[in-house]
C-alpha cells in the first residue's frame, strides 16, 4: 500500500535523533556585560553560538561542547548570570533538565548550574521543548498503526 513509508519514517526518526545529538547552539552572555542576560532572559542583544564552532579549551584537549549551560550565582548579595556552551557535566540532575545543581558556600555565595541539550538555545530558561519526544512518539504510533494492521 505505502511501499516507502516505512523507510521515510525511519529516516525522519533518525534525523530527529541525530540533530539533537551532534550539534547544539547555545546563548552566550554574561550579565555583568549585558543586563539582558539575567532572568528574565531577553535574547534581543545576545548572540547564539554554534557549539561545534567553538575553539575548544586548552586544558581539555579533544573534548567538544555538547550541551548548553546557564549559571546563576549570588556573591555578596549580587546576582550574576552566565550562559554558554558546556564541555563537561551531565544534563540536569540524573538526566532531567528541569532540575539544576545547586551549591552554597561560605561568605553568602550561592551557585546554580543548569545544563541542557534538548534543543538549540535551551539555556534561555527552564522550559524544556517537548518537540523531539512528541515527534518520535508520533512516528512510532503511525508505524505501529500502519504496519501492524497489514
Amino acid at each position: 500500500m505505502y511501499p516507502y513509508l516505512k523507510q521515510i519514517m525511519c529516516l525522519l526518526l533518525l534525523l530527529n535523533l541525530v540533530s539533537n545529538v551532534f550539534s547544539i547552539k547555545c546563548w552566550n552572555c554574561r550579565s555583568n556585560n549585558d543586563p539582558k542576560c539575567a532572568d528574565p532572559f531577553d535574547n534581543s542583544t545576545v548572540p547564539i553560538t554554534d557549539c561545534v564552532q567553538e575553539k575548544g579549551l586548552q586544558h581539555l584537549p579533544g573534548i567538544r561542547p555538547s550541551m548548553c549551560r546557564k549559571i546563576r550565582q549570588k556573591v555578596n548579595g549580587e546576582w550574576r548570570y552566565f550562559r554558554d556552551c558546556a564541555y563537561l557535566g551531565e544534563v540536569g540532575i540524573q538526566g532531567d533538565e528541569r532540575f539544576c545543581l545547586m551549591r552554597t558556600g561560605t561568605y553568602n555565595i550561592f551557585i546554580e548550574y543548569c545544563t541542557c541539550n534538548s534543543k538549540d538555545g535551551c539555556n534561555s530558561s527552564t522550559f524544556i521543548s517537548p518537540f523531539p519526544l512528541l515527534m518520535s512518539a508520533s512516528l512510532i504510533c503511525i508505524y505501529f498503526h500502519l504496519f501492524t494492521s497489514l
